[in-house]
């Protein structure tokens, strides 16, 4: 996507529509004199636009931002029939953004949506415009959808749809809307390129996705109330060899058993497989106390004696605290949701 940057936005403001009449007007030329012009002289929509546009300019140049919004906004109240004033109010919008007025911003580059045409300004529709600086200072989730959304639906030939509905997806879950924050994960892990795109602030985006998708659609019966309780079944099952009893504790969706340095996603670190194999004619042990980096969402349960088709003896269980407010009888429980073969690094 373009986002506008606040860097840029004097250098944008002070460019005007390529329009023939703003040939006309002499850039030397007082505020008084342009008055004097828009007052007494009978002008063409046009011409008045590049008297205004000049006089704003004029400002500008001396960053005099308070005296722009007050030229544009009384312009726009007195004249609410003008067919540029969805530009008036881009550049008064601009400039509250200049002002760090962001609120007041947001306010301005809403009402253009909601009350002016849509005008192209260097081949770029301001409604376009309005909407990516609406999603960078907007503050509120419910307006963020909205005009997520509004970008998906009326421009999709702009933007990166993939990563708009990974940013809307989060704005619902902000909202509390799960239904609707899991029905537009689903349309993102349909897009092509889900898996590849790099996407600034949200480098596990794919996994976060998919893990949601999977886990909302499983039948959540491997949790355990609480991490004492998983770890008690866990200890339990090991004493006796009893490799059912594990089999059923192990995550259903996204169990991984790697390396502690390959990735939870990686094809080969969600193999199916089931504990009779490891544990049949070996002598399994493990530490007394969970691992001492353990924290309140994740904890690491050291075993050993895993021989057999390889020389790596040492498992740390993973064991992570279940975030799912869409579930809230299992939301806040705990699941045994993978193995790192191999000494910690």
């Amino acid at each position: 996507m373009i986002i506008l940057k606040k860097n840029i936005l004097l250098c944008l403001l002070l460019c005007c529509f390529c329009l023939s009449a703003c040939k006309n007007v002499k850039t030397e030329n007082t505020q008084e004199e342009l008055k004097e012009i828009l007052l007494t002289h009978k002008l063409e929509p046009k011409q008045r636009y590049a008297i205004i546009n000049q006089m704003a300019n004029n400002l500008l140049s001396k960053e005099d931002f308070q005296g722009v919004i007050l030229l544009l906004t009384n312009w726009v109240e007195e004249n609410p029939d003008d067919m540029y004033n969805s530009y008036w109010r881009l550049m008064t919008a601009y400039s509250y953004l200049s002002l760090n007025a962001e609120p007041v911003a947001e306010y301005y580059f809403d009402r253009i949506l909601q009350t002016c045409p849509d005008l192209l300004y260097k081949d770029t529709s301001i409604h376009f415009m309005c909407l990516q600086n609406l999603i960078q200072i907007s503050k509120t989730p419910s307006h963020k959808i909205k005009y997520f959304n509004e970008l998906i639906n009326r421009f999709p030939d702009n933007i990166n749809t993939t990563e708009l509905y990974l940013r809307l997806a989060l704005e619902y879950e902000k909202d509390n809307q799960w239904d609707q924050a899991l029905k537009t994960y689903t349309l993102f892990l349909q897009q092509p390129d889900a898996t590849t795109i790099q996407i600034p602030g949200e480098p596990d985006a794919y996994k976060k996705a998919r893990h949601l998708i999977d886990f909302n659609n499983s039948s959540k019966d491997w949790t355990f109330e609480s991490l004492p309780a998983l770890e008690a079944a866990v200890k339990k099952a090991i004493r006796n060899y009893d490799w059912r009893a594990l089999d059923r504790y192990k995550a259903k969706v996204n169990f991984f058993s790697m390396s502690w340095k390959q990735d939870e996603m990686d094809a080969n670190s969600q193999e199916v497989f089931s504990m009779h194999d490891w544990m049949h004619g070996n002598k399994i042990r493990y530490s007394e106390n969970l691992d001492e980096t353990s924290t309140p969402t994740e904890a690491y349960l050291k075993t050993w004696g895993w021989v057999n088709f390889t020389a790596v003896n040492v498992w740390y269980f993973y064991f992570r605290k279940i975030d799912f407010p869409l579930a809230p009888d299992i939301n806040g429980n705990w699941e045994w949701a993978g193995i790192y073969i191999g000494n910690k690094l």
